[in-house]
């Protein structure tokens, strides 16, 4: 894999932006330890099938080019380009954090997500722990947990997760948009590749933790195609339900997205954007509250049929019957979503 440089479109909080008049240095990786004031995030949106969530980190080492998390990064003084690969800000005092506000007589022992912004299990985890201290803090609160992450790490905390399962209520969505190695090698350059992911699946489910997939991004004319095969073999690896989302560029995501497929798939680039467009009104993101997961039109109808006839096909699950326990909002919101879009298919015949 090439080397990465320094490469971040300019930070739209900042007054001013540096350019490098030689060619741009290496990134490398730096990590800044954060004594956070809190860390339960409450979710307002009706596109996300939560209402409380977790990050013990900013910033990813997967360095995944749509990933919509990297806007987050520029509220930091950062750039969304390779400052959100390289520069990681841990949050030291996550598991207090979290231990402190379970207690409180205000929690009512709602279920948190983790990961609803950069991945839990990213490599840093395996030095700071965070996420694992976290969720032994759910364990020790009875309190349930549910998590999205692309990290094979996560088979490290089986055991735990199966107790905390057992005791309160926990699951995992494994996040594979991809069939294949080497697009997502040229896209999510530092995750584990596809067959990595599907063994999560099959390691997560012998050890008795409930366990998802979910194919997100889907991109047109990218990786539309792999659906079939995604579901088929996390189906055979033990997935019981399955979800999906379409690609989202929010803000500066766009530039580093479309930079990534100048560089890595220049041929294919413009049939990617065009594919976008099509489903976004001509644009190549939505920003609307309740649409900004889905697409319109012919062509995302395709998609979202070929996705429920081998979800059925296969007998996958809904998302909303992931969480065992005090998920009211996550089955609402989530049968909402898939009600609306079940209800553009019907209205596109």
């Amino acid at each position: 894999m090439r080397m990465r440089r320094v490469d971040n479109p300019p930070n739209p909080y900042e007054s001013s932006h540096a350019e490098w008049l030689e060619p741009p240095p290496p990134a490398r990786i730096e990590v800044y330890e954060e004594q956070a004031r809190s860390i339960l995030s409450r979710n307002e949106s009706p596109d996300l099938p939560f209402e409380w969530s977790v990050n013990p980190y900013r910033g990813c080492q997967h360095a995944c080019a749509y990933c919509y998390a990297r806007t987050y990064h520029e509220y930091l003084g950062f750039g969304a380009g390779t400052d959100f690969e390289t520069r990681l800000v841990a949050k030291v005092n996550a598991p207090e954090l979290l231990d402190a506000a379970f207690r409180k007589k205000s929690w009512r022992r709602q279920s948190v997500h983790f990961s609803g912004i950069t991945d839990c299990y990213q490599p840093i985890e395996a030095t700071y722990e965070l996420t694992r201290r976290c969720l032994e803090v759910c364990l020790a609160h009875a309190n349930s947990a549910c998590i999205v992450t692309k990290g094979a790490l996560v088979i490290r905390d089986a055991d735990l997760l199966a107790r905390l399962n057992r005791r309160a209520g926990a699951s995992v969505l494994v996040s594979i948009p991809f069939a294949e190695a080497e697009p997502c090698k040229l896209l999510e350059p530092q995750a584990p590749p596809p067959d990595r992911r599907f063994e999560m699946i099959r390691r997560l489910r012998e050890a008795s933790v409930p366990t998802g997939v979910i194919v997100s991004p889907i991109v047109p004319s990218l990786t539309d195609h792999d659906i079939p095969e995604i579901l088929e073999r996390s189906a055979a690896a033990g997935a019981t339900w399955a979800t999906f989302t379409m690609l989202r560029l929010p803000g500066n995501v766009e530039k580093v997205f479309v930079r990534r497929l100048a560089e890595v798939m220049p041929l294919r680039k413009e049939k990617i954007l065009n594919g976008l467009r099509a489903m976004r009104g001509g644009a190549l993101n939505e920003g609307r509250f309740g649409c900004r997961f889905y697409g319109t039109g012919p062509r995302w109808k395709s998609i979202a049929g070929l996705f429920r006839i081998h979800q059925q096909r296969l007998g996958l699950g809904e998302v909303d019957q992931m969480q065992p326990l005090d998920c009211s909002r996550c089955h609402q919101t989530c049968a909402q979503s898939h009600v609306e879009t079940q209800l553009m298919l019907d209205l596109n015949d």
